[in-house]
């Protein structure tokens, strides 16, 4: 069966997260290094989870302003999903992001009192989870395709 990407879509990094085949819960993946600067991407790396997963679609984290406008990251965002449309020619939607980073750092502080460089390693990944699987439990449009 097919699964959903989640992602979590930084100038540096991007949080990469898979749903399990019935589209009930997400996993963190892994973290892709970018560098929107030099145009560097990570299409390649993404290619091979989408293959691997079985991927029909993406779900991208919206990091929208406190005052549900679009800033800098945001359009940043959507940017990213029109060249993950331009490469997969898969269907994309965007997921409300504000304070997913924040609450992932908050589950790592409390969960495991993990150190500052640790959590820098993962929170990506974990913040990618959080977007996905909101996400799924909203039961996003792209759902009816799993």
């Amino acid at each position: 069966m097919a699964r959903l990407m989640g992602l979590d879509v930084g100038s540096r990094t991007v949080g990469i997260a898979v749903s399990d085949e019935l589209g009930w819960t997400a996993q963190g993946v892994e973290i892709i290094r970018i560098n929107e600067d030099e145009g560097r991407f990570g299409i390649e790396r993404v290619k091979e989870l989408v293959e691997k997963y079985d991927v029909v679609g993406f779900v991208l984290g919206l990091p929208k302003n406190m005052n549900n406008t679009l800033g800098p990251r945001a359009e940043a965002s959507q940017r990213y999903g029109e060249l993950l449309v331009e490469t997969f020619g898969l269907p994309i939607d965007f997921c409300d992001e504000r304070l997913t980073t924040v609450e992932a750092e908050r589950m790592l502080v409390e969960q495991a009192d993990t150190s500052r460089k640790k959590r820098k390693q993962v929170i990506d990944k974990l913040a990618a989870s959080l977007i996905l699987q909101n996400y799924l439990d909203g039961k996003g449009k792209l759902l009816a395709q799993l």
